[in-house]
């Protein structure tokens, strides 16, 4: 507290009659001296005069003075400074994006700005950066308030704070009802230009029932909040989001020297190195190269290193100072909506450290599990963890875990929730053999996928099991009891064993599977003994190059099915066994996803004449199509589901034409819109030896990837429409979406599109023997704003021609050697 500027005058003023009297007092003795007659008669009369008069003045200001001593208010609360400094730890690798931040709090139509990635990767350091910063720079801001949020959210926790910051808070605060402190909040900041930090957002905070100001783009105030989440990015409806991402290589690695110090690093020629692997484990996460970093500090032989390493790839939770870590980043984990999401994320722990999961393998495997039953419930799932954090985005097919949160997940898994989840997972360990038959007996899940395992020869009793990994071994032989214990297992995924060509005919023990994946392997028959698994939810066939024989009726008999994916298939290749299978296929009534080889026109039509697959999500594949010259696409437009699509050695096929009838030219943009392929985001097509152009590809706006490949008469991959073809068609923006381009063996190749296009997404264009092909689609504002990789032969890249020397400037730091 101090004394209002009222009494503080007041008491400037007495201070100032004290020592003025004090002076006349002194002068008091002199003037007595001067009195005679006992003090009725002066020797001075005029200095006795004047002294009388200043006693009588100064005791009328003293009157004065003590007149005024009555003050409403005497002390008020000293004000917070404008911006609290607060420590921060050493930091790398933040400063572009800090930088970004920074001149975001700059711009007017900016009003809430989100921070959001994985738990301790140094998202609250950058928000105190920003905060010391305005000590600093204060920019103008009257307030720079700082507020660390709980899980729990407690509003008047968050108001007080804030009342403490802008000078409200005293006794009678704490009895105030909440809405009455959100008014007084309100009515202080909505006059003033401030800055509010919120750490570590979990849910939405209502800024309205806190007494923010509304935060207009157009206003002066700013907050900046961090969230694990990018949801709650949307939640708290932010302006502008950065992600705060793990450090690179080179800012990781000299993160990890600071913390285990030069003396160590120099105390062996072997250290440096196997110092970069242990910190290559840590995967860029700040927390994680801090801790390790601090552990190895003063370990100064190869052999202490060389077991770290061991230590850390085979269970990192026994590591040093990683019971500490784990913990801080679980709260991701806890903070999931639900049980169900919590095991769609361990599950993904079975996979192998720095591994590429397929989103389609991923849905496939939690339904087979039961976490749900509908397909595109798989992708919110992945969505929500995406959002969380706990996944990354490799691309629109791919995702993968962070090496610390697959190890946390393992932690959780075996640890935490061991009773419940048991996971048991030597996914790329190099194994020869499965593992003793003993430790299978309490898993419930099991992955042993991408090791070297050629035999499965023993019979293991597990009664728990529900999910079995053995994809990507060397698989030759299963022997028939193998599978006789395992009545609860569920999914059971043998794929990419090529040297497995038969099942063990004790597969139809397993009465509870839902999951079977065979992709991927050799197998020449599918035994009658499948019957038994009339629990079947999801059967992969795909790639299944060496597949002949598939019993009559085998795969309608999976009642149950709702995901079959037969794509390059050697079975289909017969067109009598084609349209036997589409007979089957048409009639399963639960079926819901469908990835499927067509070789007949005959098969074609009848597959588009059937209602039932217009709702399914179709991968189709036309392969053969021998009794074909011209085939008209549009009817796979109607195809609502329709993801990918491919044509493959089709080799009298032509035409791929665009027939719309009686379509007259004044055509409206509803009716436009009917005949593209929306849901279209694949397309492949290959060894089609006399088709010559592919200008329906137009028609797919939101196409990701395009791959041409070994079709020697395409001259061009997508034209100007003309004839019978819409004006309002002809002016359709193709390729708004595309990422990914691939062209190789086509040697007649001239063009890929006549003009240049924006190309807003695309990453990647790889071109091999395509020597016609001299001009790319692209101009000085093709990508602008972010970089394509262009791949192709040294001597093709040479003899390009571009639109200016601009556009050759722009593009030559683009290309990639094949």
């Amino acid at each position: 507290m101090r004394r209002t500027n009222q009494v503080q005058g007041w008491l400037s003023r007495v201070q100032t009659v004290e020592l003025e009297v004090a002076e006349l007092i002194s002068d008091n003795a002199q003037e007595i001296e001067k009195l005679c007659l006992g003090g009725f008669c002066s020797k001075n009369c005029q200095s006795n005069y004047k002294f009388g008069k200043k006693v009588a003045k100064y005791l009328q200001v003293v009157a004065t003075l003590k007149g005024e001593i009555f003050f409403e208010v005497v002390a008020e609360r000293i004000p917070e400074p404008t911006v609290e400094e607060r420590p921060i730890p050493q930091t790398l690798g933040l400063e572009s994006t800090f930088d970004e931040v920074w001149r975001c709090l700059g711009e007017e139509h900016v009003g809430i700005i989100g921070l959001y990635g994985m738990g301790e990767v140094g998202k609250t350091t950058l928000l105190t950066r920003i905060n010391n910063k305005f000590s600093n720079t204060p920019n103008g801001f009257d307030f720079v308030i700082w507020v660390v949020l709980s899980r729990d959210l407690q509003i008047d926790r968050l108001q007080e704070n804030i009342a403490r910051k802008i000078g409200l808070y005293d006794q009678s605060w704490k009895n105030k009802r909440l809405e009455i402190k959100a008014a007084d909040i309100f009515k202080i900041l909505s006059r003033k230009k401030f800055v509010l930090l919120l750490d570590d957002i979990w849910n939405r905070v209502d800024l309205e029932k806190l007494g923010i100001p509304p935060m207009n783009t157009n206003g002066s105030s700013k907050i900046v909040f961090t969230t694990r989440s990018a949801g709650g990015c949307g939640l708290m409806e932010a302006h502008r989001i950065f992600k705060v991402k793990c450090l690179e290589h080179k800012e990781a690695w000299e993160l990890f020297q600071m913390k285990v110090g030069r003396e160590t690093l120099e105390s062996h020629l072997q250290i440096p190195e196997l110092a970069e692997i242990v910190a290559k484990e840590c995967d860029g996460l700040p927390l994680a190269l801090i801790t390790i970093g601090r552990a190895m500090a003063f370990k100064k032989t190869p052999q202490e290193w060389k077991d770290a390493i061991q230590v850390l790839r085979r269970s990192a939770s026994e590591f040093p100072g990683m019971d500490e870590v784990y913990p801080l980043l679980k709260f991701s984990y806890d903070n999931l909506p639900n049980g169900k999401i919590k095991s769609c994320f361990l599950y993904c722990c079975l996979f192998p450290e720095d591994c590429d999961i397929s989103k389609i393998d991923l849905i496939d495997c939690w339904i087979g599990e039961g976490f749900f039953d509908e397909y595109d419930r798989g992708y919110t799932i992945i969505g929500d963890l995406l959002r969380a954090c706990l996944l990354e985005e490799v691309n629109d097919d791919n995702v993968k875990l962070h090496d610390v949160i697959r190890d946390m997940a393992l932690w959780i898994a075996s640890e935490v929730e061991k009773e419940k989840e048991s996971f048991f997972v030597q996914a790329g360990a190099r194994l020869t053999e499965a593992p003793e038959t003993g430790k299978w007996q309490v898993i419930r899940r099991m992955s042993l996928m991408e090791n070297q395992v050629q035999s499965l020869s023993k019979i293991p009793s597990c009664p728990s099991l529900i999910t079995l990994f053995l994809n990507n071994n060397n698989l030759k032989v299963i022997t028939d009891g193998f599978f006789q214990f395992m009545p609860s297992l569920k999914v059971l995924n043998l794929s990419n064993n090529q040297s497995l060509k038969q099942l063990p005919s004790g597969i139809s023990r397993l009465v509870s599977l839902q999951h079977l994946n065979l992709s991927l392997t050799n197998i020449k028959e599918l035994p009658e003994e499948l019957k038994a698994l009339v629990n079947l939810k999801c059967l992969n066939l795909d790639y299944t190059k060496s597949l002949c024989r598939i019993p009559r009726h085998l795969i309608s008999n999976f009642s149950m099915l709702y995901i079959l994916r037969i794509v390059d298939c050697h079975y289909f290749e017969e067109v009598e066994n084609c349209e036997v299978l589409m007979e089957e296929v048409l009639l399963m009534e639960n079926l819901n996803v469908l990835g499927i080889n067509l070789t007949s026109s005959h098969a074609l039509s009848k597959f588009l004449s059937s209602h039932r697959i217009q709702s399914y999500i179709l991968h189709l594949r036309l392969e053969l199509l021998e009794d074909s010259r011209s085939l008209n696409v549009l009817p796979l437009a109607n195809i609502k589901n329709l993801e990918s699509l491919g044509f493959r050695n089709c080799e009298k096929l032509e035409e791929l034409k665009i027939e719309i009838g009686n379509i007259q030219q004044n055509v409206c943009v509803s009716q436009v819109h009917g005949f593209q392929f929306h849901s279209l985001y694949y397309v492949v097509v290959s060894d089609c030896n006399k088709l010559r152009n592919l200008s329906w590809l137009g028609l797919a706006p939101n196409l990701l990837t395009i791959d041409i490949l070994r079709c020697p008469e395409i001259e061009e991959i997508s034209g100007q429409y003309s004839g019978e073809v819409p004006e309002m068609m002809r002016n359709l923006n193709p390729f708004a979406r595309l990422e990914l381009l691939i062209l190789k063996t086509l040697p007649k190749l001239k063009s890929i599109y006549p003009n240049a296009l924006p190309f807003l997404h695309l990453k990647e264009i790889k071109v091999s023997n395509c020597p016609e092909l001299k001009k790319l689609p692209l101009d000085f504002n093709s990508a602008k704003g972010h970089k394509i990789v262009i791949r192709g032969e040294e001597s093709w890249w040479g003899e390009l021609q571009w639109e200016n020397q601009a556009t050759q400037d722009v593009f030559l730091p683009c290309f990639r050697r094949f």
